[in-house]
């Protein structure tokens, strides 16, 4: 069964679902937020850190910042965890590679070259989700209604709509059709309050 309050999965995926109902912008965000959460971990590697642990990999030393894109990292993990055990343990796991990921990365570069390929990605991938939306969706983006919720929920909604489109997975029976049903109502509201404004 769902879960209320703030892990209402429900909840949260209807809210996203209904700003991303279009597949060519649902897989335009497939492409591109995860890279945003990792070029965003790749410029907080550069923030103050508690400790740091340095370890070879692939005969290159690296150090791994326990600051604020850590604490990020275990933010957003511990609450995919909670949202369902078994995709956000699976989104955990991912945030987890993209820290570590962007911590080796970002110790290679340095700060001087990591803040421009930030910079660059940050800027394609932005500008590729709002012209998803103005092409394709015609819709405005979540954040700008409900900024927190439409960050913290992009990973995890898109990894959802992968492990729903390629393997039928659904976090219990019957989640799918009840929040495609939650969503086809909140578009049939958008759309009518958005025909009154006009009229």
């Amino acid at each position: 069964m769902g879960k209320t309050g703030l892990f209402d999965l429900e909840k949260h995926f209807a809210f996203y679902g209904a700003y991303h109902s279009n597949p060519i912008n649902i897989a335009i965000h497939m492409i591109f937020v995860w890279p945003i959460f990792f070029t965003a971990l790749l410029l907080l590697y550069f923030t103050p850190s508690i400790f740091n642990v340095e370890f070879s990999l692939f005969g290159s030393h690296v150090f791994m910042a326990f600051n604020v894109g850590f604490l990020l990292t275990l933010i957003y993990s511990v609450f995919y965890f909670f949202l369902d055990h078994k995709a956000g343990s699976l989104a955990a796991l991912l945030c987890f590679i993209c820290w570590v990921g962007s911590s080796f990365l970002a110790s290679r570069l340095g700060f001087s070259l990591s803040w421009k390929v930030v910079l660059v990605a940050q800027i394609v991938c932005w500008t590729g989700q709002f012209l998803g939306h103005g092409a394709f969706e015609r819709r405005a983006p979540a954040l700008l209604d409900n900024l927190a919720q439409a960050f913290i929920m992009a990973p995890f909604f898109v990894l959802l709509e992968a492990l729903q489109s390629f393997f039928g997975y659904e976090p219990y029976p019957g989640f799918h059709a009840i929040v495609q049903a939650k969503v086809d109502a909140e578009i049939t509201e958008w759309k009518e309050t958005k025909q009154r404004l006009v009229s």
